[in-house]
C-alpha cells in the first residue's frame, strides 16, 4: 500500500474550483486530509494552527501540498506568499506550493520562476494525471 500525503490544501476564492479540485484529490485517495481556503488570509490562519508533525492533537494537520491561485480578492495569490514567508520555518517547513492559475501572462511564469517557495506553475485546470505527476516529481517516497 502506498503512503499518503499528510494533507493537501487548495487555495481558491472560486467556489465551484474549490469543489473540482477537491474531488480530483479526493478521488486520487492521495490523502486522508483535504483543506479548502477561500482566501489567502484563511489559509494563513489555518497554516498558523497547523502541527507540521501532526504531533499534537489539537492542532490541525499541516499540508505537504498546496494548490494556490494567483488572481484572488483582498489576498492574491502572489501576496499570500509574501506572508507565508512570513512563517516560521517549522510551520511551512516541506510544503510544496504549485501555483495553479489560468494566468496566461508570461511574466506570471517568470516571476513564479524566481520565488523559491513556489515548486511548480501549472495551468487549471487540476487534473488526476497533474497530480499523479506532482506527487511524482515533489514526493518520490510516496
Amino acid at each position: 500500500m502506498k503512503s499518503k500525503l499528510n494533507c493537501v490544501m487548495v487555495i481558491d476564492d472560486d467556489e465551484s474550483t474549490n469543489y473540482f479540485n477537491h474531488m480530483i484529490v479526493e478521488r486520487s485517495a492521495c490523502t486522508d486530509n483535504i483543506i479548502v481556503a477561500q482566501s489567502g488570509q484563511e489559509a494563513l490562519d489555518y497554516l498558523a494552527n497547523s502541527e507540521p508533525h501532526n504531533g499534537e492533537e489539537n492542532k490541525k494537520p499541516c499540508p505537504a501540498l498546496i494548490f494556490l491561485d494567483i488572481n484572488m480578492p483582498a489576498m492574491n495569490g502572489w501576496e499570500f506568499l509574501d506572508k507565508f514567508r512570513q512563517l516560521s520555518n517549522e510551520q511551512k517547513a516541506h510544503i510544496v506550493i504549485v501555483m495553479l492559475t489560468t494566468s496566461l501572462f508570461p511574466e506570471d511564469l517568470i516571476k513564479a520562476k524566481g520565488i523559491p517557495e513556489i515548486s511548480s506553475f501549472e495551468n487549471k485546470p487540476l487534473t488526476e494525471e497533474k497530480l499523479d505527476m506532482l506527487i511524482r516529481k515533489h514526493f518520490v517516497s510516496i
